[in-house]
């Protein structure tokens, strides 16, 4: 990865944060930054970082800068509200997503999703891009019906709620790292947990958003656990078959955060339906929940597939990692009710991010291996189904 890319990306993060904190200065009511505060970081950098971990190449190609350029308009059309641009740019976008889905996966209909031969780290992989190019092309029709049309009125369903799927396709690529790491020695009984913590990865993500829409508290409480019960498993898995790369200890750190947010948003959806839910209470678990999602668990996984090539020490170094739990867990959430905090969380993510990006490290001769049997793997069961 380019000095460039990497210094576009430490602004585009770090603007990200920042935008969540300008309420301090400019009021929701006049100018609401928290469209610029999702958009920025889930769909301009981690988008883009899909993609060109997708691609596989040192360099940004021509379609990932258009695709980090058009993102970033869409972006600053959503943030101003200018509907008309942001009804078209998302398809464009997806447009862009699906031609680099099918490059790689060699299909237009996502088949291997569904063969017992294809590596639970790619089916990751290809839903990761799957799920971002489907929720920009459903973006246009929400758009339309909510500014325009109003054929129909979910109370739940507001163009911020929408937009906080981004965040998904994050989770998913992450998720597909982590497997990728586990050793391929495995009992046909782990294999078939694996493939089952990938259906209910996605199937419960997709459910639960739609009981929420339809407010059923006990589904959403039962999705909920089992969702926490999946990735606690999955944590148990990458902490006994993990292979010992530089990169393991912060991605358990980043499994970790989002056990944490699993419990997090577990007690939210409970503190909803209780007698207790009010601003007071809801809004410092509510914000824990978004710093641990988006600044823990997602940006662990977007560091590691951005230096996918040169792994940095400092990546399993207890200093970083005590940094990183220090700053989205106290500094954040403080910060968004308390504007010094929010000048410390600033500094703190900033740095963390220097040292992420730019520290120079050694390219991992183990991982590359890894990829390369992924890579065979993938190969070889894209003959046999042939």
């Amino acid at each position: 990865m380019s000095w460039k890319f990497k210094s576009l990306l430490l602004v585009m993060m770090t603007t990200a944060l920042a935008c969540g904190f300008l309420h301090h200065l400019i009021p929701p009511a006049t100018l609401n930054f928290e469209r610029l505060h999702i958009f920025l970081f889930n769909l301009c950098s981690g988008g883009t970082l899909l993609l060109y971990y997708t691609e596989g190449s040192h360099n940004l190609s021509r379609r990932v800068m258009l695709f980090l350029v058009c993102a970033i308009a869409f972006a600053l059309c959503a943030f101003l509200q200018w509907y008309l641009p942001a009804l078209l740019i998302p398809l464009v976008l997806a447009t862009l997503v699906e031609g680099v889905r099918v490059d790689h996966f060699g299909s237009r209909f996502p088949r291997a999703l569904f063969s017992a031969n294809e590596p639970v780290a790619r089916k990751f992989h290809q839903a990761a891009l799957l799920c971002l190019s489907l929720g920009l092309l459903f973006s246009s029709p929400v758009i339309l019906n909510s500014v325009y049309l109003k054929w129909f009125t979910i109370e739940k369903l507001k163009l911020d709620t929408f937009f906080l799927g981004f965040s998904f396709p994050i989770s998913l690529i992450s998720m597909s790292v982590i497997f990728t790491l586990m050793k391929k020695e495995e009992l046909r009984l782990t294999a078939l947990l694996k493939e089952a913590a990938f259906w209910i990865i996605n199937l419960g993500v997709i459910v639960f958003f739609l009981f929420i829409l339809a407010g059923l508290f006990k589904s959403q409480v039962a999705i909920a656990t089992l969702l926490f019960l999946t990735v606690a498993f999955i944590l148990y898995l990458y902490w006994h078959e993990g292979i010992q790369l530089q990169q393991k200890a912060f991605l358990t750190s980043g499994i970790l955060f989002l056990v944490i947010t699993s419990i997090t948003g577990i007690a939210y959806i409970l503190l909803t339906f209780s007698s207790h839910y009010t601003p007071e209470i809801s809004q410092p678990l509510l914000r824990l929940h978004a710093f641990t999602a988006l600044y823990g668990w997602n940006i662990s996984g977007l560091v590691v597939i951005s230096r996918h090539g040169d792994f940095p020490l400092q990546l399993h170094s207890r200093k970083v990692i005590l940094l990183h739990w220090l700053t989205v867990l106290l500094l954040c959430p403080l910060g968004y009710f308390l504007p010094v905090f929010a000048a410390l969380a600033l500094l703190t993510y900033s740095w963390l991010l220097v040292q992420l990006f730019f520290n120079q490290g050694t390219v991992d001769e183990r991982l590359t291996d890894v990829q390369k049997e992924t890579l065979q793997a993938a190969a070889s069961s894209s003959d046999n189904r042939n």
